[in-house]
């Protein structure tokens, strides 16, 4: 069992930049992959980001080279920098842990935090 607490959500304008993170209440590396999503009112969860336990990478079509995840073993913390920013990714942001099956599926994961608002003003 591990739990994951968001933090870094806010208000921001179109353009700007926000970085979320999650603290993990056990080793990172406990893990096979870490990821976040996102979930707009009225929509379903979606995959943003997902970095696996050797670095590999995965980013959702919608991100087109804005956001980056990153994680930082000494701290137990993954990351996500969000840059150029859209009003349609407000949304509240997801850290997960441990994906068993297809890793862009919401299913595959076992753990996840409590969320964090971000929103994006036009």
């Amino acid at each position: 069992q591990v739990q994951l607490v968001e933090s870094g959500g806010g208000l921001v304008q179109t353009g700007g930049s926000l970085r979320l993170s999650c603290a993990a209440s056990r080793r990172i590396f406990s893990y096979n992959a870490w990821g976040w999503y996102r979930q707009a009112p009225g929509k379903q969860r979606e995959l943003v980001a997902t970095i696996s336990r050797d670095g590999g990478r995965s980013y959702g079509d919608f991100v087109e080279g804005r956001f980056f995840i990153s994680r930082d073993e000494a701290k137990n913390t993954v990351s996500l920098q969000m840059n150029s920013l859209k009003p349609e990714d407000t949304a509240v942001y997801y850290c997960a842990a441990y994906s068993t099956g297809r890793s862009d599926l919401p299913e595959a994961w076992h753990y996840w935090g409590q969320g964090t608002q971000v929103t994006v003003s036009s």
